[in-house]
């Protein structure tokens, strides 16, 4: 059994993995401060399930809260750092905020790990850090130095602060590139998401851009796996901190994205074209070369596999509202 200070729980991916790891037997610490960027009724949904189980132990908190973080911790504790201000678009707004939860709030968790003699971390990065002038498909070697946003900016920033203070508090640390994940709880101000609800209600949607805007799409139980794997690294690890790209293996054009969801509806879709939006990337793409070496990571889920389930789960929380 491993002990895991889970930070973000209550979010879409955190969700996910609580239940994974409580299901295998591991003893889950949830941590979760309910961040009012989209409602406390959806994230508590998302707790809903792993709640009850005798492995999982809720505390909410914000985990800027130094002293508070620290009394989780122990020397046998691996931590698994969701916890974050998510999304590109709202980032270009607050910056400020950004810095403070994404890069600080790591910070926080990495004092707490030090002064509690934990050697064990995972953070969910993002692969927004490689901006738009990478080369495709992204090597985890690749400079990622221009980020388009704050939001990017800051996942960049809280890999180089874990990078730089790895060795000198001895931790072993995986920071995990995740490629836009998807699947059931998904954040509801996401595309396929919001696509799905407006389709679903017969409405239109506004497609931003010419609609060739490619995304390496994820599927979550996919990630989970990856997660898993990353942990389970980690046991073995040198001190020090090491990248690897999550991803699904197939960038998805933006106008090939709608006509899945529209086919999983059974609908047909009206589109209203719409600017591109500052801080979005043209493409995302994945070379999963060493993820797949050093992990054993490899994704099992087809995009048109993944939005069936995803609509079937929409569908199925819909009718129950």
């Amino acid at each position: 059994m491993t002990r895991v200070l889970l930070t973000g729980a209550a979010g879409f991916i955190g969700s996910h993995l609580a239940e994974r790891l409580t299901a295998r037997g591991d003893e889950v610490i949830g941590v979760d401060n309910f961040d009012p960027f989209y409602s406390r009724q959806v994230k508590e949904s998302n707790l809903a399930a792993v709640r009850s189980r005798s492995g999982f132990a809720f505390h909410e908190l914000d985990i800027l809260d130094g002293a508070a973080l620290r009394r989780l911790v122990r020397p046998d504790t691996v931590i698994v750092h969701l916890a974050a201000k998510a999304g590109v678009r709202p980032s270009l707004a607050d910056p400020a905020g950004y810095l403070r939860a994404n890069v600080a709030g790591t910070q926080a968790v990495i004092d707490a790990a030090r002064e509690a003699g934990c050697s064990r971390l995972v953070f969910g990065s993002s692969s927004s850090v490689y901006g738009d002038d990478t080369p495709p498909p992204f090597r985890e070697d690749a400079a990622a130095v221009h980020p388009i946003s704050p939001y990017a900016a800051t996942k960049r920033a809280s890999e180089l602060i874990l990078e730089a203070l790895a060795p000198h508090a001895g931790l072993r640390v995986a920071a995990l590139r995740f490629f836009t994940v998807y699947g059931p709880r998904q954040r509801p101000d996401l595309a396929i998401h919001s696509f799905t609800r407006r389709l679903a209600a017969g409405e239109a949607i506004t497609m931003f851009g010419d609609g060739t805007d490619a995304r390496d799409y994820t599927y979550i139980d996919d990630i989970v796996d990856g997660v898993v794997a990353a942990l389970e690294w980690t046991t073995t690890a040198p001190v020090g901190m090491d990248v690897f790209n999550l991803g699904g293996n197939q960038a998805v054009p933006l106008r090939e994205m709608i006509a899945e969801i529209a086919a999983a509806l059974g609908v047909v879709p009206v589109i209203r074209q719409g600017e591109r939006q500052p801080g979005d990337v043209h493409l995302t793409a994945a070379d999963l070369t060493k993820s797949s070496r050093v992990l054993g990571y490899h994704p099992g889920t087809s995009f048109t596999e993944g939005i069936r389930r995803f609509v079937a789960w929409f569908q199925e929380t819909h009718a129950r509202q």
